[in-house]
């Protein structure tokens, strides 16, 4: 028996092109000799749907949208994943389609609520085992987080089964794969059944999903893997309910994952919301770099453009590498002197800063000059601006609001800066496109003479290493000292982080690479008196 696994890319909301999207690899799949259609987690709505799951029109709209694809699904046997109402109560769902209409449901019983998950907001869990029969062969399914506690995979090998089947809407971070390859193995070596787990791929606001589906056989040997980011109709082979070992695509890298993920997020925010393109400021140093290449790996260089705003205290070389780099890629670039406009506000508020010394004021002043400019060539374009700032800057506040954090897509907000170095390294690999000195140069904002970002911040990695364990890894001053980080440092960043709180929720939306970024998943107060 062969089985197709649809590792797609769907759209939230959509739910006339996501059935369109099924329909269509289900006539593949059929054409090519496959018995059944695997989809991903809540396919039919696309994941994850959040508040639209409150709405009777669009829960009406789902249950008409799996109902039409039932009655057109043809000869192959679909398991759909999608909401299902029952009364007043919601449920995470997957139903078997089968000769033209729902043979059963399985309702989702682990509801996740931590980290990005919110699904207690929303749904109710299900409670009862799903077995059904094809070819012989008895399949038991899951729905993503069942398969983290052992209870939902023993009660389907209760029931009969003999192969699992687990949709999965699992967004990427950093290693997620080898943990899930761990927690598969754990359900397999407790069932005894092997199992495949189906996900899905593409961007969503600030998730990516990275597919990367695979089969694991009964000893927990992975006999079959998906290649990551990008879609896929792939098939198995069943002898019995034996997986057959089929292509295992090759681990790409850390490196290459992230770069991956990021090209993914920003591609599918650019296209999901109809934007024309891109712009954003190439100031001559890494990330605005970093950033360019993701944006042309991700669109094509004719949808990119770079716009250069140097001012008084931009260095020559920042000017040569930023219009070196453009070159390179091909994209529009054009160049908007901002010492004419920063004068004029100077002018404006000469009498109030009379006396006054050059501080933090004049420098934020020529950010937000910056964001002004992106933002009208914006409004004028139909592009949206990318942002260009790390996670390590909006960790500690060295970023301007309504400056460099103007735009609308953060893509590198979950990057901290040592990683953006070693991005910036893999993409020279491939392709040398950013210039080597800005590789090798002291990194600076460039907004008073002789700046560096180490006249007011630890070396970066320093500054990442504590921002991981204290943002990411809830360890405490105590225990992050107790690693081997001086007091003063530890004490000089955790006060960064805490209260630049503020900023943060006004930054635009980012690529999630994390398991914990600064969005959905990191959720503090703005007003707090709590100091570690």
């Amino acid at each position: 028996m062969k089985i197709a696994l649809a590792q797609l890319n769907f759209l939230v909301g959509d739910l006339v092109g996501n059935a369109e999207k099924i329909l269509e690899a289900a006539r593949h799949a059929e054409t090519s000799g496959a018995s059944l259609l695997i989809t991903p987690e809540l396919a039919l709505t696309g994941y994850p749907p959040e508040d639209l799951l409150l709405r009777k029109d669009f829960l009406h709209a789902s249950s008409e949208a799996l109902a039409g694809l039932a009655r057109r699904a043809g000869r192959i046997a679909l398991l759909v994943g999608h909401p299902e109402t029952d009364g007043n109560a919601r449920y995470n769902a997957a139903s078997l389609i089968r000769n033209g209409r729902i043979e059963a449901t399985y309702r989702k019983h682990k509801l996740p609520n931590h980290s990005v998950f919110d699904e207690v907001r929303y749904f109710t869990p299900g409670s009862e085992a799903l077995v059904f029969e094809l070819e012989g062969v008895r399949f038991g399914v899951n729905i993503c987080a069942d398969v983290w506690e052992p209870e939902p995979a023993l009660l389907a090998a209760q029931h009969g089964a003999q192969v699992l089947l687990a949709l999965n809407a699992s967004p990427y971070h950093l290693e997620k794969q080898r943990t899930r390859y761990e927690t598969l193995r754990d359900r397999v070596r407790q069932t005894a059944m092997p199992a495949v787990y189906v996900n899905l791929v593409g961007g969503q606001d600030e998730l990516v999903f990275d597919g990367a589906s695979f089969a694991m056989d009964a000893h927990g040997s992975i006999v079959s893997q998906f290649p990551a980011f990008e879609e896929n109709l792939g098939f198995l082979d069943l002898q019995g309910p034996q997986l057959v070992p089929g292509k295992i695509a090759p681990d790409p890298g850390l490196e290459a994952s992230v770069y991956k993920a990021l090209c993914l997020g920003v591609r599918d925010y650019v296209e999901k919301n109809r934007f024309p393109g891109v712009i954003l400021g190439l100031s001559g140093g890494i990330d605005s770099a970093l950033t360019l290449a993701i944006a042309v790996d991700a669109l094509g260089r004719e949808r990119v453009r770079a716009v250069m705003m140097p001012s008084q205290f931009t260095a020559d070389i920042s000017r040569a590498d930023a219009h070196q780099m453009a070159l390179t890629l091909g994209v529009r670039y054009d160049v908007l002197e901002i010492d004419p406009i920063y004068g004029s506000f100077m002018a404006a508020l000469a009498q109030e800063f009379a006396g006054l010394p050059f501080d933090l004021t004049e420098e934020n002043l020529q950010a937000r000059i910056r964001g002004t400019l992106l933002m009208a060539l914006s409004n004028k374009s139909g592009s949206i601006v990318l942002t260009t700032g790390n996670k390590s800057e909006m960790a500690v506040g060295y970023s301007t609001l309504y400056g460099d954090m103007a735009g609308g897509y953060a893509v590198l907000k979950d990057v901290p800066k040592t990683l953006v170095y070693r991005l910036a390294e893999y993409r020279n690999r491939i392709a040398p496109v950013i210039p080597q000195r800005i590789l090798e140069r002291p990194p600076s904002a460039e907004l008073r003479p002789n700046q560096t970002d180490q006249d007011t911040l630890p070396p970066y990695e320093i500054l990442d290493a504590i921002m991981e364990m204290y943002v990411e890894e809830d360890r405490s001053a105590a225990e992050i000292m107790a690693a081997g980080y001086a007091e003063p440092d530890v004490r000089r960043v955790l006060a960064m982080i805490d209260r630049n709180e503020y900023k943060r929720r006004q930054a635009p939306v980012g690529v999630r690479i994390t398991h914990r970024g600064f969005g959905k998943d990191r959720r503090y107060p703005i007003t707090s008196a709590y100091r570690p």
